[in-house]
């Protein structure tokens, strides 16, 4: 096979060797843009795991890599506030990083000795005509590829610049640790990402927000002037050393922004993209030469597999292009999610720095969800056991002598203490007749209270007959419902310290449908009941057209509302969420996918807010003084600027807030059926955590959340105060008795009827975590 490879750097030359190890015959030139030597990077990092797989592929170049990487297996953290000075350090990471420009030397001369032709300075157009002769060509040219512009449409690109500025420099300055270094200047936070690659250098990049930027005036300064400013700022972690650019072919500033970039096709006709050229990966993760290596050896694969003709896109070769992007998509996708996430923490940083210095340095270290609490527990036990202990004793307010988990710390809303931070989340049951709750729904939230969840919060309990979603919905428009709830809270009230909560809702516009079994969302086939709304737009073109609310009617709704806490106080609950989330009435109200009023309650965001709460502070006026009241809502319609985005739930819970709400339970969607949610693990705690740490107030996250790990790491990052589990609830009412027992708490969550179970269950976990050690 004929190929030619368009860029000559780490991508390019290791596809190159990797196809001549397969296949000697095969003809391979690599057309490099600069000359030999050239280089406009500094170090590279690897982790273990990518030398192991690039030592399977060629030992040769790998063994010459591995006698003169750098190792290190610290994290330092520091701090400068402008009042004080703090540095945090935890262990166990195991990084690996070696020189760019020396990285291109080892695979530049194992190339060769492949016979891979390299011819420098040639630049190479996309239409260029020597390029028909080869069977494939390879686009590693870089985020910047030429080749990936000339096909843009067929390649379908999507590119996304982040916010921050940075810039990478280099120094002669030492550092045994993978350093952070976060410095509060006259003109804001500016922060370093050092690293050894070599004996004598380390890579040191220098990043800051654009308003930071502006200020210091670096746009306007030659590279020499930054480096001297730079200096200045992190004088005290650079020992005296000089910093250094390597970009003087660049004139002006160095500082860029950085490129997210996604491909959904990686080849047209006989091109396809490798590395940078399809995808891109922020520098905080370290791992964008990583993903072009790994493309490399799988395009290598593919290619070489039996069935592949030469000729352009002919016989297999069209296959094995389809093959080399479907294999190696998903672990591409899951990188750039956790790079998605480390790149926004740190265009976000000032939500986090006015943490604890290890909560801090915990959330940095957590912040790509790709380390968790139990893999820092095996990265660096006793560090993990401090940050928990110290955790545990803020929320204690003493002192502990063990390390207590996040998840079993007790928190505080007004008057009510909660036991621990995991929350049994409402689920519908569709179980009641009338409204009532029955036997069913005693034992559904009894069974929770003994098994140990800190709050349990009831489905969606509706102020109205026709506020229900279906026949099946419970109620508390009267008094006998009341009674029927005050018997389940009772039973609630009998496990010392487990707490109840109501959820009081409206349908509006989502009522009258089926059971969930039987349609969810459907109209019921007969028995229907008017259904109400801001404006008169069906939830579905299946659903009925709702009428539009006036204000008379809006009123006697209000009043719905505030009957309802006045029958939750009687019914014994110990807090109220008011339900303005998933499309139902007050969550249409707040979403222009279903608002459309022209008066004082439509359009701006303040208006559709009005009536919401209106009703709130209504309820709020009745219910109790010392009992808490939350509020859940959708942080995300999930329709782009068309419905609520992140950025205006923050608004909306500054809003309710600023109403006197005690707790924001954050969810998103299901407000339109024109939604397109992304999901994936704990996919809405951002949306907490980003309410939580900017609006400061507490949140609940909710959402794909199943694991302890996953509890854990959102209440010890501080992205979430509690944290809500429904399905994991549905299938283990003993939930968190058994993460109790994973974790050997010894003052556990239990009855003590049920305390023998307890201990002979957690001696059991024990042993057969010993067992599964000793293997």
């Amino acid at each position: 096979m004929k190929i030619a490879c368009v860029g000559g750097g780490p991508a390019g030359l290791y596809f190159a060797i990797s196809m001549k190890l397969r296949d000697p015959g095969h003809d391979v030139t690599v057309f490099e843009r600069n000359r030999v030597g050239d280089t406009f990077g500094w170090g590279v990092v690897f982790s273990d795991q990518t030398m192991e797989r690039l030592s399977e592929n060629d030992p040769v170049s790998a063994r010459t890599m591995i006698d003169e990487l750098a190792h290190w297996d610290d994290i330092d953290v520091h701090v400068d506030d402008g009042a004080r000075k703090v540095k945090t350090s935890s262990t166990g990471h195991g990084f690996i990083g070696i020189g760019r420009k020396r990285l291109l030397d080892i695979l530049q001369r194992r190339a060769a000795e492949l016979g891979v032709r390299i011819e420098y300075q040639v630049e190479v157009e996309p239409d260029s005509a020597f390029l028909a002769g080869y069977d494939l060509v390879i686009a590693a040219d870089g985020l910047n590829s030429k080749l990936r512009r000339r096909y843009e449409a067929s390649f379908e690109t999507d590119i996304d610049v982040k916010r921050n500025k940075f810039v990478w420099l280099g120094t002669h300055q030492r550092f045994d640790a993978f350093t952070f270094a976060f410095v509060n200047t006259e003109h804001g936070w500016i922060w370093a990402h050092a690293y050894q690659f070599d004996k004598d250098t380390a890579t040191f990049i220098v990043e800051c927000s654009p308003e930071v930027y502006k200020k210091f005036g670096f746009g306007e300064m030659s590279q020499e002037e930054t480096c001297r400013l730079c200096e200045k700022i992190f004088a005290d972690y650079l020992g005296g050393h000089e910093l250094m650019t390597n970009a003087a072919h660049i004139r002006g500033s160095a500082w860029i922004n950085f490129p997210r970039i996604i491909c959904r096709k990686w080849s047209h006709e006989n091109i396809v993209l490798l590395g940078d050229a399809a995808h891109t990966a922020h520098f905080s993760i370290g791992s964008g030469t990583k993903l072009a290596l790994e493309d490399a050896i799988k395009l290598a694969e593919v290619v070489n597999r039996p069935g592949i003709q030469s000729g352009g896109q002919t016989g297999g070769l069209a296959d094995a292009l389809s093959e080399y992007q479907e294999e190696r998509q998903l672990e591409v996708v899951k990188l750039q999610n956790a790079a998605r996430n480390s790149t926004e923490w740190f265009e976000h940083l000032d939500r986090y720095l006015k943490m604890d210095p290890m909560q801090f340095a915990y959330t940095l270290l957590t912040r790509s969800q790709r380390v968790s609490h139990e893999n820092l527990r095996l990265r660096d036990p006793a560090w993990l056991a401090e940050l928990e202990k110290t955790l545990a004793e803020a929320a204690f307010g003493r002192p502990v002598e063990e390390p207590i988990p996040p998840m079993f710390t007790p928190f505080r809303l007004r008057e009510m203490s909660i036991r621990n931070r995991v929350v049994m989340s409402p689920m519908a049951m569709y179980s009641a007749v009338d409204g009532l709750p029955d036997d069913f729904h005693l034992v559904h939230y009894g069974a929770r209270a003994l098994g140990g969840a800190g709050l349990i919060i009831t489905e969606m309990t509706c102020v109205s007959p026709e506020g229900r979603i279906t026949p099946g919905c419970t109620g508390i428009w009267n008094d006998e419902q009341a009674v029927a709830w005050r018997r389940i809270t009772d039973f609630v009230h009998r496990t010392p310290e487990a707490r109840i909560c109501l959820q009081i809702g409206h349908s509006g516009s989502k009522g009258s449908t089926r059971v969930a079994w039987e349609g969810i969302d459907k109209p019921l086939e007969s028995g229907n009941w008017p259904v109400v709304a801001p404006s008169a737009i069906p939830y579905s073109p299946d659903n009925q057209v709702p009428i539009a609310l006036d204000r008379a009617a809006m009123d006697v709704v209000r009043e719905t509302f505030v009957a309802a806490a006045h029958r939750a106080e009687a019914a014994g609950f110990d807090m109220i969420e008011l339900h303005c989330a998933h499309g139902y009435l007050l969550s249409g109200f707040i979403s222009p996918t279903q608002n459309r009023r022209t008066d004082d309650y439509g359009g701006s965001l303040d208006n559709r807010l009005r009536y919401p709460l209106e009703i709130f502070r209504a309820m709020r006026a009745v219910w109790p003084a010392h009992k808490p009241m939350s509020v859940r809502i959708s942080a995300h319609d999930w329709v782009g600027e068309e419905g609520v985005t992140p950025e205006e739930a923050v608004l909306i819970a500054r809003a309710f807030k600023e109403a006197g709400v005690d707790l924001v339970d954050v969810s998103s969607g299901q407000v339109t059926k024109a939604e397109k949610p992304v999901y994936g693990r704990m996919f809405q705690t951002p949306f907490s955590d980003q309410i939580r740490n900017e609006v400061d107030i507490p949140t609940i996250a909710v959402g794909n959340i199943f694991e302890i790990d996953h509890v854990n790491s959102i209440i010890a990052a501080g992205r979430a105060d509690l944290c809500a589990l429904a399905r994991p609830h549905q299938m283990d009412a003993n939930w968190t008795i058994h993460a109790a027992a994973a974790q050997q708490l010894k003052e556990a969550p239990v009855p003590n009827q049920y305390k023998s179970g307890y201990f002979q269950l957690a001696l059991n976990l024990s042993r057969a975590a010993q067992m599964a050690a000793a293997k």
